[in-house]
């Protein structure tokens, strides 16, 4: 996979104000770990409990899912503002969530990396919901992809007709496995949680747990030991400056 180049981001980086831990009794260093074993890993909270539990940590899970909520958008953003050039070629697909007994549609944009766009949570899959996708796409990206993969639901081709997109669009279901891919993820995660309790709730841990993915993202491929080492490192360095606090003591041998 071709590296990606670094883009300078439209405003300034939210990285300039750090995220404020006053008032916690637990160290940064604590929160911030909790808060990425919670949306990096498929963890029920209690989980999550446990295992700073067996590092020697004594906390409640209700602390854990305070501490996602509050701090977990802020990192998300950080880890947007920060990231590297996104590519120009985008996939992508909805999937149906039921959430108390209503089907909700969960739209993610893919691109060719497997970096994760976006993400929006929508009752209808129509030619307006297709729109009011693609229109958050280009706002927060500043550009028309070079290539936009769809399904063959009429709705993409429709919103893309009346946004007056000159890129290829190529309707395909086979063409389109990036992104139907992509949902696997949220599927486990919403047999761990038992569900998603909202619309709200499925859209804020969805826009949290795939940019912290994004991270991380290099560190799943299959490379030599070596270099995987060196991106993992990057990764948490990365992670410890979005977050402003220390990551917790690792042995690396």
């Amino acid at each position: 996979m071709s590296p990606m180049k670094p883009v300078s981001p439209q405003n300034t980086p939210v990285t300039d104000n750090p995220l404020s831990y006053a008032g916690y009794r637990f160290p940064p260093d604590v929160i911030s770990d909790a808060v990425w074993l919670y949306y990096r890993f498929p963890l029920s909270l209690r989980m999550v409990e446990e295992l700073l539990a067996a590092r020697g940590i004594e906390l409640t899970y209700e602390s854990v899912r305070r501490w996602a909520v509050k701090f977990g958008l802020g990192i998300a953003r950080r880890i947007r503002s920060t990231a590297l050039g996104r590519g120009d070629k985008w996939h992508l697909d909805e999937v149906v969530v039921t959430i108390n007994g209503k089907k909700h549609l969960l739209w993610r944009a893919v691109d060719q990396h497997g970096a994760v766009l976006d993400v929006l949570v929508q009752s209808r899959r129509d030619r307006h919901a297709s729109m009011r996708l693609m229109r958050k796409l280009l706002r927060k990206h500043g550009r028309a992809p070079r290539v936009l993969i769809t399904d063959k639901l009429k709705s993409y081709a429709a919103a893309n007709r009346d946004l007056g997109l000159s890129g290829e669009h190529r309707q395909h279901k086979g063409l389109n496995n990036r992104a139907e891919n992509s949902h696997q993820p949220m599927r486990v995660r919403e047999k761990v949680m038992r569900r998603f309790k909202s619309a709200r709730h499925l859209l804020r841990f969805a826009s949290v747990r795939d940019q912290v993915a994004n991270l991380f993202m290099n560190c799943r491929y299959h490379t030599e030991a070596k270099q995987k080492r060196a991106l993992r490192t990057h990764a948490f360095e990365a992670w410890a400056s979005v977050t402003g606090a220390p990551t917790l003591e690792r042995h690396v041998s």
